[in-house]
């Protein structure tokens, strides 16, 4: 049985790439960057999907999330950055 394609190009998560802050795809502190970059997605994405949900959602407190990102994901080794 064949998989179906994933119509919005999207992979799935690797198990070896470890979540991390970006220090190549950065506007404030690599959260959404190494996200995007965990997921395999495109950075822009994750940004505007962040935004989105978080101005759409009271229930959701899209800086504080962002914050407690920012202290809890570690940054991204140099030797990772080639």
């Amino acid at each position: 049985m064949r998989a179906l394609a994933d119509p919005l190009g999207l992979k799935s998560v690797p198990m070896n790439n470890p979540l991390h802050r970006s220090r190549r795809n950065r506007m404030i502190g690599g959260v959404c960057g190494g996200i995007a970059a965990w997921l395999g997605w495109s950075p822009f994405l994750v940004r505007v999907l962040y935004v989105v949900v978080s101005v759409c959602s009271a229930a959701f407190p899209g800086i504080l999330v962002y914050l407690i990102l920012w202290i809890l994901m570690p940054l991204e080794d140099h030797s990772s950055n080639a």
